[in-house]
Order: C-alpha cells, then structure tokens, then sequence
C-alpha cells in the first residue's frame, strides 16, 4: 500500500489531527483517472463528508483536463451517479489482467 501511496495523488480528510477519510487517483492528468481507496471513517458517515470529499477531489484544479474518470464501487453506486458516473457503457471492451507474481493488496 505504501508504494501505492507513493505513486498516486492522494487526499486527506482531516478534522484538527484526527483523519476523517482518505482518497486517492491515479492518473496522468490529462486522458484518464482512477478513483481509488475512497472512505470516511464510520463516526463520521451520514454528515455529507463523503459527497463533500468527491466533489473536492473531481475539482481539484490539477484534474480538470481529465477526459476519462472510472473507479470501483462495492455500494456507493447511489454516491458517485450524483457526479456523472455511470455503468460501463461498453464492458465487453475493458479488459484486466491479474499478475499472480506480484503482492495482491
């Protein structure tokens, strides 16, 4: 996970010194980002912090030239509809391929 960190453009949610979520893209800032590892921590669900956080993150002046967002969603499908997301129109054209060498974090 560190070097994930490491390698991507990360955010915090902070509340004085107490982290509240985190986030992070991946990206090249211009045709693609992929939206990862977003959470609030579970005190603080439910106050609009998440909707707060992904709106900040899709602003960010450095992605504005983003042409492409994706990201993966176990159940906050209702969440990230609210700023453009949709189900892959296409699926049968994005493919993934799973290295089975390499530390499955």
């Amino acid at each position: 996970m560190e070097k994930a960190i490491n390698n991507s453009l990360c955010f915090g949610l902070y509340e004085d010194n107490q982290q509240l979520g985190f986030a992070r893209v991946i990206t090249d800032f211009a045709t693609s980002a992929l939206l990862k590892d977003v959470f609030i921590l579970e005190p603080y669900r439910g106050q609009g912090l998440g909707k707060w956080f992904v709106e900040y993150i899709l602003e960010y002046p450095e992605l504005q030239d983003v042409q492409r967002w994706m990201l993966g969603t176990k159940d906050a499908h209702g969440l990230y509809r609210r700023y453009g997301f949709k189900n892959l129109t296409e699926p049968e054209k994005i493919m993934m391929r799973l290295n089975t060498n390499a530390d499955q974090a």
